[in-house]
């Protein structure tokens, strides 16, 4: 759909607005767009040249949401399409995805991850409302997570490696 409708913004011909309003939705389900500046540039990559004014019109009349996705980013998303994601579900992506490593230490559990990734692993972990977290603490590749007692963090270590594949 993409392309017809760039061969016809192409042709010389301006996209009508439903036209646009379906090249937006397409895009957004595609791409993590999370501005209007994004949205304005993605349309121009498929050939459809529009205002920022009319960008700003569109997203309000398609009434688009702006949710954040698992790694806390931005994202225009349709109405009544957020991401309901269970907690257990998000936490096994971002673990899954990026996380290396688990670890006990007394009462902390300690989970290395990808440069840039402890932040969306312990978002992810606080809003699981596990009981054997008491909080979270994340840097750039490494998260905290601290266990009510030792016994408790050997637990949820094991627990955690499971989700990522791997023996603790």
């Amino acid at each position: 759909m993409v392309r017809s409708l760039s061969r016809m913004q192409a042709d010389g011909r301006s996209l009508a607005k439903a036209e646009r309003h379906r090249l937006i939705g397409s895009l957004i389900a595609r791409k993590r767009i999370g501005t209007q500046h994004e949205l304005l540039s993605a349309l121009a990559s498929a050939g459809c040249r529009v205002t920022q004014a009319t960008v700003s019109r569109d997203i309000r009349e398609l009434g688009l949401e702006k949710q954040q996705d698992a790694l806390g980013h931005p994202r225009l998303t349709r109405p009544g399409r957020a991401a309901k994601s269970d907690s257990r579900e998000v936490l096994a992506g971002v673990l899954g995805r990026f996380g290396e490593r688990v670890l006990a230490a007394q009462n902390i559990v300690v989970i290395q991850s990808e440069l840039g990734s402890a932040p969306a692993i312990g978002r992810a972990l606080d809003q699981l409302g596990h009981p054997q977290i008491v909080g979270t603490l994340a840097g750039d590749d490494t998260c905290l997570v601290v266990a009510p007692s030792a016994a408790q963090a050997k637990r949820l270590a094991r627990e955690l490696a499971r989700v990522l594949g791997t023996n603790s």
